[in-house]
């Protein structure tokens, strides 16, 4: 379904302008397309430079798929013509919610894990793919409060991607953020995951705070080791292209270079096994 091979890195305008004066290069790179929609003049022609040099993935924030409120039509057309203008192939968003009331929240909101829910969010799969015309693949996002469940997230989410034919970006430091916040064992979780739907995955890097005692799904930290170790389960049991996702404290391209090269030489590892 996605035709990207190795690994990827997410672009930000942190270390874009060092792209092009670098001998490192990711595989492929994934964009947030509210980021870039209207970028500065300075950043565009580097911007360009880079997607059309590597397959490009589009990963973005707004969309809030899982709210009860109707779909933000003018927006998705918008995310279309951002599509089609770089060549962007494919998309994916979070299983959660960011609108209320119309206006945006600019967080990722939990969602009722119920068969009303897979509902709602199959429906709306259909109509964004209908504008889009691709395909959407989901992410399973990070909570700290569950406003109602009928079935563990697992099932959830296999029962999304069941009914709304959509693909999975499975964002593995998500996972384990949440077995420790909610206290179920993540292999487990992996284990159960339907391998077929997964297009792509995600490693991050979050924080424990001490104060609340939960860890934080910052994206700002260092890959830990436990979400390395996950990796590597995973890894065994699913063969998709994975990706690393830094958002805050940004370090220089040849810092970020380092995890990279770390996460390749797991995936060889585990490939070669």
């Amino acid at each position: 379904m996605i035709n990207l091979k190795g690994c990827g890195l997410g672009l930000r305008s942190n270390f874009l302008l060092e792209v092009s004066k670098s001998e490192f290069q990711p595989d492929w790179w994934e964009v947030t397309p509210e980021n870039w929609m209207h970028m500065p003049k300075i950043y565009e022609k580097a911007f360009e430079e880079a997607v059309f040099s590597r397959p490009t993935v589009a990963h973005g924030l707004s969309l809030s798929i899982g709210s009860i409120e109707k779909l933000n039509k003018k927006f998705v057309k918008q995310m279309k013509e951002f599509l089609d203008r770089y060549n962007i192939e494919f998309y994916s968003e979070h299983l959660s919610f960011s609108s209320l009331d119309g206006r945006q929240s600019y967080e990722l909101l939990p969602i009722p894990m119920t068969k009303k829910m897979v509902n709602l969010v199959s429906d709306k799969v259909k109509e964004v793919e209908d504008i889009i015309q691709r395909k959407l693949i989901l992410e399973n996002a990070t909570y700290y409060y569950v406003p109602y469940a009928e079935m563990a997230e697992v099932d959830f989410i296999n029962e999304v991607m069941e009914k709304s034919k959509a693909k999975m970006l499975l964002d593995v430091n998500n996972v384990f953020v949440n077995s420790v916040n909610h206290t179920f064992k993540a292999k487990k979780f992996i284990d159960n995951l339907d391998k077929s739907v997964i297009a792509y995955m995600h490693i991050a890097g979050h924080y424990f705070d001490k104060d609340s005692n939960i860890r934080i799904d910052s994206h700002g930290m260092p890959i830990c080791s436990g979400v390395w170790k996950l990796l590597e389960h995973t890894l065994k049991q699913i063969d998709a292209p994975v990706m690393i996702e830094r958002d805050n404290n940004i370090p220089p391209l040849n810092e970020l270079e380092i995890e990279y090269k770390n996460m390749q030489s797991i995936v060889k590892r585990v490939r070669d096994a």
